[in-house]
């Protein structure tokens, strides 16, 4: 029932670490989800540096999900959306033909705390890849919530199970938080083609294999899998129909590789507007040395 499991990749960003998952050489996507960092966990000192930080940067082709389960952080964007993350919460920001923004950490700064958290990009399908960007916030209340049998979890995107998210999604997957006691056992349909479980902490067993924190276990489909934990556990599912194979380049996502190099370009010759709120500075386009730029983290 398991494909493949992937560790997380961790790189030490000065005020806190990040885990890369996806995109990973072996599975670049697991439906339409093409980028998947966790950030933190890390508890904060007040006088965190601005250079934690992430300044003002491009996306095309995308959306992207912040999800908290510690801390805030402030979105600001080209579509004047100022909006504050907290824990429980959705930022859906649709990047489409173009968009530019920043994450601050402004209250960590001021107040100091933990940090913890995923980011996730979405590939958008063909017909959508240049549609018009968007900004959605939605409040924790507005998210369904599963309570029952030892398991707490709320539906963050999509649909699996007959339970679906209030979040705009633009092609067929699934987003869950699942907070699991020890014993507790969760099941995870075989409705979608592309299906994978990320631990963020304890130990699940699945298929008879043991998935540790920091690792996604990628599920073979057609079978029901149960997602069982060896102690109390905090996982993610998430999945999908795919969209297509994707390039990936800096913070560009694109069905066409000509479409990354114009975004490049535009981004260089200051083509792309930057977030009303937040256009003192910007991240600089990093050099293309013969092949395609990783995302970068926290991005």
């Amino acid at each position: 029932m398991i494909e493949l499991v992937i560790p997380q990749r961790r790189r030490d960003l000065g005020a806190f670490e990040v885990g890369r998952v996806l995109p990973f050489a072996k599975r670049r996507m697991v439906g339409p989800y093409i980028f998947f960092d966790r950030m933190g966990p890390k508890r904060m000192a007040p006088g965190l540096p601005l250079e934690a930080d992430v300044r003002p940067h491009p996306h095309i082709g995308l959306s992207t999900i912040t999800y908290l389960f510690d801390g805030e952080i402030m979105h600001r964007d080209s579509l004047s959306s100022e909006q504050p993350i907290r824990p429980g919460e959705v930022n859906w920001m649709t990047a489409g033909r173009g968009i530019t923004h920043s994450e601050r950490f402004e209250e960590l700064r001021a107040h100091g705390g933990p940090l913890d958290g995923i980011q996730a990009w979405v590939a958008l399908p063909d017909e959508r890849e240049e549609m018009d960007p968007g900004f959605w916030h939605y409040a924790s209340d507005a998210l369904p919530v599963f309570d029952g049998d030892g398991i707490v979890g709320r539906m963050i995107a999509g649909r699996l199970a007959g339970v679906e998210s209030p979040v705009q999604v633009d092609s067929p997957q699934f987003y869950v938080h699942w907070q699991l006691r020890e014993g507790a056992r969760a099941s995870l349909p075989a409705e979608y083609s592309e299906r994978a479980v990320y631990v963020v902490s304890g130990e699940v067993e699945v298929a008879g294999q043991r998935i540790e924190a920091g690792s996604m276990a990628v599920l073979e489909p057609g079978q029901a899998v149960t997602v069982a934990a060896l102690g109390d556990a905090v996982v993610m599912a998430l999945g999908g129909e795919p969209v297509g194979p994707r390039w990936i380049d800096w913070n560009f996502v694109s069905s066409s590789k000509e479409r990354i190099d114009q975004a490049r370009a535009d981004w260089a010759a200051g083509r792309m507007k930057l977030p009303d709120l937040d256009n003192d500075e910007f991240i600089p386009l990093p050099p293309k040395v013969g092949r395609m730029v990783e995302p970068e983290p926290m991005s």
